[in-house]
């Protein structure tokens, strides 16, 4: 969590310098060099290209990496200990060659000629400069993402068949389209912003409630496919589709309004809505952002079936003869990498054996700092006796609007969405009675993967029973089938079969009439 302004802002000034020298330490690796028996001029008179040396004899030049660029220091050959200046080269210098040993370089208010004792140093210290004109500091996705991670990310987004999959999603589509359409006064005439637009889909609900202006920025190769779709549709003098990532780019104006469907898996994965409140940049005072809120929901969970399914795999790696081959040595690990998967499916919310923990992301206020360690605390008042065998995961988002508000649940409560819920196990289950209280914190840690590391810890109050569990969040198990949810055992209250038989008669006594 952030824990003020004026240290968030020295942490990001330490990181974006550290940035930048790591970039610099690629791009310019004869940056940190020196070259002697320089001549180093000054332009007297630049119609007639006359030069006065600066200084009465030759001067070494030393380079080293700096945050903005390269630190250029100038002392003479035979007085190494005593810099005569200092100069930035940074990407904006001017510079250019003259002849095979001469390079011309403006620094700051001087114009200089330097003559490098070697056709080989002019050549170094010119490729030095060149590629210092290359840096640029680092965005902050870029500084928060893997580059690999980044590929295979926007690589994912631009296939036809994901946009599908979301665009499918009967419940997420209409909710926004709903939201959007009835809120229409906060999009009559108004610019807005999709962030992270994918087939510009929001973009198009945006221009039926009466946009002026959207602009669609998409950092995928979908990008293209928006702007067919938008030239196909005629909507050109509306949306404009704009390549590239929020952090990156440039508006040509503020807006009113900013729309996005950040959410992953447990609201938070794929690191998403940082970028959605990145974007507030470009928001006017008071504007409006769509979704408002969301809600992580967090309850504790008993379900022997899921548990043993697990631990049954992992036990794949306790043979001791498989073809021959003694296998046990990796069941531990075995073990921990299945525990270490969060489960993608959905369940019937009896399972639940507690009200469920919110916690809230404020889109409109939090900073993209507070979500890089998310802390929450739980308690839990436990309603039935049984076995926890973790806590299971959904969420809510809020669309306040200034007619009315909209929400998108994917509890287990309310139909189906392609983000189903999410349960973390616990390697060692707890046996908890109704009336006992359950505590701890679940702790989400980002990581450059676009994910989070997230860590359980869970104790039953006034004993010393506990658990704990790391989970991988961008490494789930998907575990959804289709198939209809099944209530958890034990909740017939009556004899299944004679309701059965009872339906039937009543059935049977209406046909005969």
């Amino acid at each position: 969590m952030s824990t003020g302004s004026s240290s968030s802002s020295r942490v990001a000034a330490e990181q974006n310098n550290k940035c930048v020298n790591s970039v610099a330490a690629a791009l310019c690796p004869l940056s940190n060099c020196q070259f002697s028996g320089v001549v180093i001029s000054a332009i007297a008179d630049e119609q007639k290209l006359e030069f006065n040396n600066i200084y009465k004899s030759s001067c070494t030049l030393s380079c080293s990496y700096d945050s903005q660029g390269v630190l250029l220091r100038i002392m003479l050959d035979n007085d190494q200990g005593h810099v005569l200046k200092e100069y930035m080269i940074s990407a904006d210098t001017d510079a250019a060659q003259l002849g095979r040993r001469c390079y011309a370089v403006s620094l700051e208010s001087d114009n200089l000629v330097l003559r490098f004792g070697s056709d080989k140093d002019q050549q170094l210290f010119r490729k030095v400069v060149e590629n210092v004109k290359h840096l640029r500091p680092k965005s902050v996705f870029s500084q928060r993402t893997e580059e690999s991670s980044a590929s295979q990310y926007f690589q994912f987004y631009g296939y036809l068949s994901q946009q599908q999959n979301m665009m499918q999603d009967y419940v997420r589509t209409s909710t926004y389209q709903r939201a959007i359409l009835g809120n229409s006064i906060d999009f009559q005439d108004k610019v807005v912003l999709d962030v992270g637009a994918g087939s510009g889909i929001l973009s198009f609900f945006a221009v039926q409630a009466g946009a002026a202006k959207v602009y669609a920025i998409e950092a995928s190769n979908m990008a293209q496919y928006a702007q067919q779709l938008v030239e196909s549709n005629n909507v050109q003098h509306k949306i404009s589709v704009i390549p590239g990532k929020i952090e990156e780019i440039e508006l040509p104006e503020k807006v009113d309004v900013i729309i996005s469907e950040p959410m992953g898996y447990m609201l938070y994965n794929e690191r998403m809505l940082e970028t959605y409140l990145h974007a507030r940049k470009w928001l006017k005072p008071h504007g409006k952002m769509y979704p408002t809120h969301g809600d992580l929901h967090i309850a504790p969970f008993s379900d022997e079936s899921l548990y043993s399914e697990q631990y049954n795999k992992a036990n794949f790696w306790y043979q001791s003869a498989f073809h021959g081959v003694d296998l046990t040595t990796l069941h531990k690990e075995g073990m921990k990498e299945y525990f270490r998967q969060p489960i993608v499916d959905t369940f019937d919310i009896r399972i639940c054996m507690a009200k469920s923990v919110r916690h809230v992301c404020d889109f409109l206020n939090d900073k993209e700092d507070d979500l890089h360690v998310i802390d929450i605390p739980l308690e839990f008042h436990i309603l039935q006796t049984g076995i926890c065998h973790g806590l299971a995961f959904w969420f809510d988002v809020e669309f306040s609007g200034s007619s009315q508000n909209v929400w998108l649940s994917t509890s287990p409560t309310a139909p189906l969405t392609h983000w189903y819920q999410v349960r973390c196990l616990l390697p060692m289950p707890i046996f908890i009675k109704q009336g006992q209280t359950l505590t701890g914190r679940v702790l989400l840690e980002a990581n450059r993967r676009q994910s989070y590391d997230v860590t359980i810890d869970l104790h039953i109050e006034g004993t010393l029973i506990s658990s704990s569990n790391t989970l991988d969040l961008k490494n789930p198990y998907f575990r959804y089938t289709g198939a209809p949810v099944q209530a958890p055992p034990g909740t017939n209250t009556q004899s299944p079969s004679e309701q059965y038989w009872t339906q039937m008669d009543t059935q049977g006594n209406r046909n005969s009439c």
